[in-house]
């Protein structure tokens, strides 16, 4: 078998060497075809929830080595940061289990991933063992029964890193809403946030006649309200987080009487609200903002227990691709769909900013494309492309037939020519694909995310 590097039909006019994941991997799957081997993954945690891959790699000969071995740390890294677990089980292939055991070893190429998702969010590094295929454990990921309801008096609420949004809805209607300014991620007490959030709910409680259920997404991985990892706070001392942030969401329930009380990630919400606005299901909702957020709803409708951190997923399998400073890893999604990609191709492109911060930055991109720059056209130019690619990406991961587009990234002109240029990609490149590129509507960017949280308890 000989690997035939893919050759792009749209190349980003700002990033030519760019080498779409979607592309690379078709091209490995369809020598693969012919004589390749089947193997089966399981990513499991120790709650028992498993997730299932199976597929061909090419033979275990010298010569496959290399490219085997980039094919499988790509795809076990996506499936790690959309589905989340610290087990990976290999069957049918120990040179495979083999590998991914030293890349994520203690001071692995992967031992970011290994610590974070592992330690710190499933509370074990993560580890690989090969079995027989009768040991790999079934399919086990439920759809999280949450959402969509609307009776009775509710409060949602909305934490970001600039803003915690707050609403009043009584049977699905908002009756009262508010954005209050805060900065939360260099905090170091933790009552900033706790007194904080517990303001905002009070100040939406004064509009209803009682609280029967309360709802709210936030930054980072929650689960079961248990916050596993926020970037909302960084700053509070590991002591105080254990003691005062890990359960801050099941204290405030008690506060509250324990009313019915749920609180997922902001991208849950975010493809929940798009869901609803849209009156359609397998939704895949990404925000392009300070960074790559991503949220999914299957084709019930419900949102399900995964990971969805697609910002540190990889898009672009170039060796010398763009390297995310937090993670160490190269060619991850939040470096070419939030402001950060825009930073970082603002010199490309001709603009000359320093060390102006990144939210900057994209203002003055934002208001270059106002007045018809076509230096600022051409960063969306590029981002668009990615984006088509990308999609087709997360094809192979999520059942789709829509994908929600928001995030300030996405406002004005910029936004529509990455809609347009995706849209070109995807038809020249993907015309199999039937999926729906949409913006949500006045009303969904207004209430949607605010009656989505608060949708989140059942009564």
């Amino acid at each position: 078998m000989t690997f035939h590097v893919p050759v792009l039909q749209y190349k980003p006019v700002l990033d030519p060497g760019f080498m779409p994941a979607a592309l690379w991997n078709r091209a490995y799957e369809a020598a693969a075809v012919s004589g390749g081997r089947p193997v089966q993954l399981a990513l499991c945690r120790d709650d028992g929830t498993c997730f299932r891959w199976s597929g061909l790699l090419w033979p275990d000969v010298p010569e496959h080595v290399s490219v085997t071995r980039k094919y499988v740390e790509r795809l076990v890294k996506f499936l790690l940061w959309q589905k989340g677990g610290n087990m990976i089980l290999v069957a049918g292939a120990d040179d495979v289990a083999s590998m991914l055991a030293g890349i994520y070893a203690i001071g692995g190429e992967r031992h970011f991933d290994r610590d974070f998702i592992g330690t710190k969010i499933f509370g074990s590094p993560i580890t690989v063992r090969a079995v027989d295929l009768g040991e790999l454990p079934e399919e086990n990921g439920d759809a999280m029964s949450l959402g969509r309801n609307l009776q009775g008096c509710r409060i949602g609420f909305d934490l970001g890193g600039s803003d915690r949004k707050c609403a009043a809805v009584i049977d699905g209607e908002v009756v009262f809403s508010e954005e209050i300014v805060w900065d939360p991620y260099f905090q170091s007490d933790p009552n900033y946030h706790i007194e904080g959030i517990q303001d905002s709910l009070l100040r939406a409680a004064a509009h209803l006649p009682r609280v029967d259920a309360i709802g709210g997404s936030t930054a980072g991985v929650i689960m079961n309200r248990e916050v596993r990892a926020s970037s909302l706070f960084r700053g509070v001392s590991p002591q105080d987080y254990e003691a005062h942030v890990r359960h801050i969401f099941s204290n405030l329930k008690k506060r509250w009487n324990d009313v019915p009380f749920e609180v997922v990630n902001d991208g849950e919400v975010t493809a929940l609200a798009g869901s609803m606005g849209l009156s359609a299901n397998s939704v895949l909702g990404i925000a392009m903002g300070t960074s790559e957020a991503v949220g999914y709803v299957d084709a019930c409708g419900h949102i399900k227990p995964w990971l969805n951190e697609l910002a540190f997923a990889p898009v672009d399998y170039r060796d010398d691709a763009p390297i995310d400073e937090w993670s160490g890893d190269r060619g991850c999604g939040a470096l070419y769909f939030s402001q950060q990609a825009v930073a970082r191709l603002a010199p490309a492109a001709g603009f000359s900013f320093g060390a102006m911060p990144f939210p900057e930055q994209l203002l003055m991109v934002q208001e270059a494309m106002k007045k018809g720059d076509e230096r600022a056209a051409g960063i969306y130019q590029t981002i668009g492309t990615y984006f088509g690619y990308s999609i087709a990406h997360y094809a192979g991961f999520y059942a789709m037939d829509n994908v929600l587009i928001l995030g300030r990234v996405t406002s004005g002109e910029g936004g529509d020519i990455i809609i347009r240029e995706a849209e070109k990609v995807m038809a020249g490149e993907f015309p199999e694909l039937r999926i729906k590129l949409v913006v949500p509507d006045e009303k969904t960017k207004r209430h949607g995310q605010a009656v989505a949280a608060a949708s989140l308890p059942p009564l």
